[in-house]
């Protein structure tokens, strides 16, 4: 393609290495791209808290894309700009359902305050399973009624016993078109977002704010959360380590995340 309009990338297992850590190389690139004028954008599934530290690594900050498309998040200003809501009486249904069509499953949620330090133990709630299984400091234990009795932009699902695909296949059935679902690793957890939010519509809200056509983006991802971005964008990148619907989904595939994979395409153009 042409030099990009605008950069777009995923976080952890595309700009991340696998320490999750960016690397000196990534983080010079990235600051060339910025001070050559070209907006780059962080597109990821992480909530804004989880941001800060990538941010820092970057040595660069703007609108970040969070929570799989339903935040969008100002990092310099630590301002959220726009969430995506789930409407409770939803979240309580959706729950009881996949309670019944994944027994064993565990549940938790992401909410959004006003900033990525405002109210931290407002943000991610959690089942007492759920923590047992991914230990957190974030977390902060509450009841089933409590996670479902107020507007979240993700509802998270967590099986021991599952892989992420597997679960996905199952919640799928049940759920059809009500909620988004994705997810962004193989070891038993989904995303569920509301009905229409992806990392490409919120990625092309901030496209269209910036005046920049969607032939003029070029974005990187790895995942099956990546998808509808790489689909999306002018130019989709997947890294080499990428699943196999990230890889399908891309117009081309880079380096993996260890090699720095984002940089070495960027550095064609800056």
């Amino acid at each position: 393609m042409r030099k990009p309009g605008l950069v777009a990338s995923d976080v952890d297992g595309t700009l991340l290495d696998p320490m999750e850590r960016v690397s000196p190389r990534t983080a010079r690139t990235v600051q060339r791209v910025v001070a050559s004028g070209t907006p780059f954008i962080l597109v990821t599934g992480r909530p804004p808290r989880w941001m800060p530290t990538v941010v820092e690594g970057l040595g660069v900050s703007g609108v970040t894309v969070c929570a799989n498309g339903a935040v969008l998040y100002d990092a310099a200003a630590d301002r959220v700009l726009q969430s995506h809501v789930i409407d409770p009486m939803l979240l309580h249904d959706v729950a009881r359902e996949l309670r019944h069509e994944l027994p064993g499953c565990a549940f938790a949620v992401e909410r959004t305050t006003d900033g990525a330090r405002d109210r931290p133990h407002e943000q991610f709630l959690a089942e007492v399973d759920f923590r047992r299984a991914w230990p957190n400091s974030d977390i902060r234990v509450a009841g089933t009624d409590e996670l479902t009795g107020k507007p979240a932009v993700k509802l998270l699902v967590l099986h021991e016993h599952m892989t992420s695909a597997e679960m996905a296949a199952a919640a799928g059935e049940v759920l059809g078109s009500q909620l988004q679902l994705t997810y962004s690793t193989t070891a038993g957890l989904i995303e569920l977002s509301a009905p229409g939010v992806d990392k490409a519509t919120g990625l092309a809200a901030v496209a269209e704010e910036l005046g920049v056509a969607q032939e003029d983006v070029i974005a990187f991802g790895d995942m099956p959360n990546d998808v509808p971005m790489l689909e999306w964008a002018g130019h989709g990148v997947a890294m080499r380590n990428a699943h196999k619907e990230a890889l399908a989904a891309a117009d081309e595939v880079t380096i993996t995340n260890a090699e720095d994979g984002v940089a070495h395409v960027l550095d064609r153009w800056w």
